[in-house]
């Protein structure tokens, strides 16, 4: 029975995997390196195995140190719903808010209403995540987001609230330097698998994930964001589809060429979701106002 695993260390096994070294996860949790190591040194000893590989040139998990960092994460999400629930019961408002915006949604809609939040010098803490295709709906499901906007694709059934935020359409855009550009007629299919495409990478961490490709390309060039998919297609890289609200001033700029494309990228509805069964003074206030703002998308 292992009595000493330490929350701590959970969080340090947490930030190693997701920022990529001992390091950047040092930094993001204000230690040293080497107290980090320390930490995980006695997390190994705790558990009886190795959780990271230090044959290569940068340290990588075992299967062990996988199942150990998946369970941990469940231990964690529970401890944070611990401390929520208890500042909850006395108070009425929670210790924090978590917001997840999809990158179709840009983060500037957002901050004037955070910012009438903070106007209610509340002692709750926001923090606005980023979230891309089904990673929204994923950020519900394992509790990491407690209101998630701009959720797009298939609804699931009987878990969440929704409101409708509005209707997405695109456009099929490239720089003026790309090949395609000077094409004087629809892009074909044929044409289309000369050349790269961007793509946003889907950010699920449990359920099935997504992919965004709808054509058939010569490569995929997978980024982590709609503002970084747009940049590099300005720079020439790739093509694809983008949001038009979001391609708009790029075409209108001149940065970005619309073209026509002979396979169609349909528009699809987002929404603001949550779970049915939350509470809480800070989460209340923001569906209404999230429900009420005009997000002219």
């Amino acid at each position: 029975m292992y009595n000493n695993i330490s929350i701590d260390a959970l969080r340090a096994l947490d930030a190693i995997e997701r920022k990529g070294s001992f390091a950047a996860a040092a930094e993001s949790l204000y230690k040293v390196p080497s107290a980090l190591t320390y930490t995980i040194k006695k997390l190994e000893d705790e558990v009886g195995t190795p959780l990271f590989d230090r044959s290569k040139q940068r340290a990588q998990l075992t299967a062990a140190g996988r199942l150990v960092l998946e369970h941990g994460r469940e231990i964690l999400l529970a401890t944070n719903r611990l401390y929520d629930s208890v500042h909850e019961l006395e108070s009425g408002w929670e210790s924090q808010i978590r917001l997840a915006r999809d990158t179709i949604v840009p983060e500037q809609k957002i901050f004037p209403l955070m910012s009438k939040f903070n106007n209610l010098q509340q002692k709750v803490d926001v923090n606005l995540g980023v979230e891309v295709l089904g990673g929204g709906w994923d950020a519900l499901h394992s509790r990491r987001a407690d209101i998630v906007i701009g959720a797009n694709g298939e609804l699931p059934k009987g878990l969440f609230s929704t409101h409708k935020m509005g209707e997405i359409s695109f456009v099929f855009a490239v720089s003026p330097k790309h090949p395609l550009a000077n094409s004087p007629n629809t892009i074909s299919n044929e044409q289309l698998q000369d050349y790269a495409s961007i793509v946003v990478s889907d950010t699920s961490q449990v359920l099935p994930v997504r992919d965004s490709g709808l054509f058939k390309s010569r490569q995929l060039i997978r980024v982590n964001s709609m503002e970084s998919k747009i940049a590099a297609q300005i720079e020439g890289l790739g093509v694809g589809f983008i949001p038009t609200h979001l391609a708009k001033p790029f075409l209108e700029s001149g940065q970005l060429v619309e073209k026509e494309c002979a396979i169609p990228r349909p528009s699809h509805e987002i929404y603001l979701a949550w779970h049915k069964d939350q509470t809480g003074k800070a989460f209340e206030w923001f569906i209404e106002h999230l429900c009420n703002l005009d997000w002219d998308l």
